[in-house]
C-alpha cells in the first residue's frame, strides 16, 4: 500500500532541503527570520549560543517558565526619515522581532543560568546539576 503526500515547496530552498535534508545548513533560520543557534555540550553544562549580531543586550528577554527557555528580542526598526538633501534608495537594515524556546533537560540547573553578549554573539550557559552519588558500602548483619 502507497500513501502520496502532497508537499507545497514553495521555494525553491524548500524543495532542496526536503531532497537533501536540510543542506546547507542555515537555511532553516534565514526563513522563519530567527537568528540560528549553535547548542554544545561540555561535562559542566550546556551552552546556546545565538548569532545576533548588530543588537543591543538590553534588548533580549530571556525567561524561564515550566521548563522552557525563552530568548526573545523586540524592538521595533527604527524608520530613518529621508531630509530633503537625503533619499534612501534601498535599506536592508532591519532589526526584526524573533522568539525562540527551548525545552530544559532535568539535567539543567535552570536557577544558575547566566548570559552574555559579546561581539554579535548571545551566549546562554545552562548549567548541569550535580548528580547525586551514590557511594557503595557494606551493610553489617546483626
Amino acid at each position: 500500500m502507497s500513501t502520496l503526500v502532497k508537499r507545497n515547496y514553495g521555494t525553491l530552498n524548500n524543495l532542496f532541503e526536503e531532497v537533501f535534508g536540510g543542506f546547507p545548513a542555515g537555511n532553516f533560520a534565514k526563513e522563519l527570520h530567527v537568528p540560528a543557534v549553535n547548542i554544545k555540550e561540555t561535562k559542566e553544562a550546556f551552552e546556546l549560543e545565538v548569532a545576533a549580531p548588530g543588537l543591543q543586550k538590553q534588548d533580549f528577554k530571556l525567561n524561564v517558565d515550566d521548563n522552557l527557555l525563552t530568548i526573545s528580542y523586540d524592538k521595533q526598526a527604527s524608520k530613518e526619515q529621508s531630509g530633503e538633501d537625503t533619499k534612501i534608495h534601498r535599506q536592508e537594515f532591519t532589526n526584526r522581532s524573533f522568539k525562540r524556546t527551548f525545552t530544559l533537560d532535568e539535567k539543567i540547573d535552570a536557577d544558575k543560568i547566566v548570559a552574555k553578549y559579546e561581539n554579535g554573539i548571545l551566549s546562554v550557559t545552562l548549567p548541569k546539576k550535580e548528580e547525586v552519588k551514590i557511594t557503595p558500602k557494606s551493610i553489617e548483619i546483626l
